[in-house]
C-alpha cells in the first residue's frame, strides 16, 4: 500500500536548520520531509551554519541525509528555492546557480494560490546587530549556542523524568524585556519591506520565532527553526498560510494527517 503524507500542501517554507551545529534537529527535520508533499519548497536561510563550520567540523550522517533527501525532492520535480541567510551567506554569491535542481536566490517573490505575492528573504538585512555590530552577532551566536547546549542536559533529564521538551531560550526570548522589543522592531522592519516592494506580505526566518500576524495590510510570517522549535510555514491549496510544529504534530500525523484544502477539494 502506498505511504500516504502526512503533510500535503502547495508550499512548505523551512528555515534555520543549521546543519553543522550539534543543536540542529536533522532527524526531526528528516522526519517531517518524508511526511511531506508539495510542489515547491523554500530553504529561507541559516541552512548549513557555515559560522560554526569554522571553528570545527561537525557533520553526522543525519545531516548528510537532510542534504541528501532535500536533493531527491528536487530530482522528483519539486521546485526548490534556496534563500541564503547570514549563516551561510557565501552561498549569495551563487545566486541565479543551480545545484542539483536546487535554485539559489537572493531573495524571492512567490505568488500563492489566492493571487497574493509575498517576499521571501531571511530576514538578517533587517537585524541592526548583524549588519552594524557583527562582532556582536558572534558573540550572540556563541552565547546561543551555549544555551542550547544547556538545553540539551535539562531536557535529557525531563526525558528521564517522562517530560516533554521544553525550550529554555525560547521561555528568555519571551520574559526578556529587550529580546521581547528586538522581535517587534524586527516584524516591523519586515512589514515595512514588503510594503516598500509593493507586495502582500513577508514569509521570512533568522529569528527563531514562528509567527503569523497582521501590520494593517500586510502579512508576516516566519517559519521558525529546526534547532529548538521544529517549525515551517505551509501554504494549502487555497493560498492559506499556518504554522506547522512538529513537535506536536507528529504525535498524531499517523492517526489524523495535517489537513490542508488539497486539489481535489477545489475541483469540486
Amino acid at each position: 500500500m502506498d505511504h500516504s503524507p502526512a503533510v500535503r500542501c502547495r508550499t512548505a517554507f523551512i528555515s534555520d536548520i543549521h546543519l553543522g551545529t550539534k543543536g540542529c534537529q536533522a532527524e526531526l527535520l528528516l522526519e517531517f520531509i518524508r511526511e511531506l508533499e508539495c510542489d515547491t519548497l523554500y530553504l529561507v536561510g541559516d541552512i548549513v551554519d557555515g559560522w560554526k563550520m569554522k571553528s570545527g567540523w561537525f557533520w553526522p550522517q543525519a545531516h548528510n541525509d537532510v542534504v541528501q533527501k532535500i536533493l531527491r525532492l528536487a530530482r522528483k520535480g519539486v521546485k526548490v528555492v534556496y534563500v541564503p541567510g547570514n549563516h551561510d551567506d557565501r552561498i549569495r554569491d551563487f545566486c541565479g546557480v543551480h545545484f542539483g535542481g536546487v535554485v539559489v536566490a537572493r531573495d524571492a517573490i512567490h505568488e500563492a494560490a489566492d493571487g497574493r505575492r509575498y517576499l521571501v528573504t531571511h530576514g538578517d538585512e533587517f537585524d541592526g546587530v548583524v549588519q552594524n555590530a557583527r562582532w556582536l552577532a558572534f558573540l550572540g551566536d556563541w552565547s546561543y549556542r551555549a544555551l542550547l547546549a544547556l538545553n540539551t542536559h535539562f531536557n535529557r533529564a525531563r526525558r528521564l523524568l517522562g517530560l516533554n521538551y521544553w525550550s529554555l531560550s525560547a521561555f528568555l526570548k519571551h520574559k526578556v524585556k529587550d529580546a521581547v522589543a528586538f522581535i517587534d522592531q524586527f516584524e516591523t522592519a519586515m512589514a515595512d519591506e514588503a510594503r516598500r516592494r509593493g507586495v502582500s506580505g513577508v514569509i521570512c526566518g533568522h529569528i527563531h520565532k514562528a509567527e503569523i500576524r497582521d501590520f494593517g495590510d500586510i502579512r508576516y510570517l516566519n517559519d521558525g527553526d529546526w534547532v529548538e522549535s521544529c517549525t515551517a510555514i505551509v501554504e494549502g491549496f487555497d493560498g492559506e498560510f499556518r504554522i506547522v510544529d512538529w513537535l506536536q504534530a507528529r504525535k498524531a500525523f499517523v492517526a489524523r494527517p495535517l489537513q490542508l484544502v488539497e486539489r481535489d477539494a477545489l475541483a469540486a
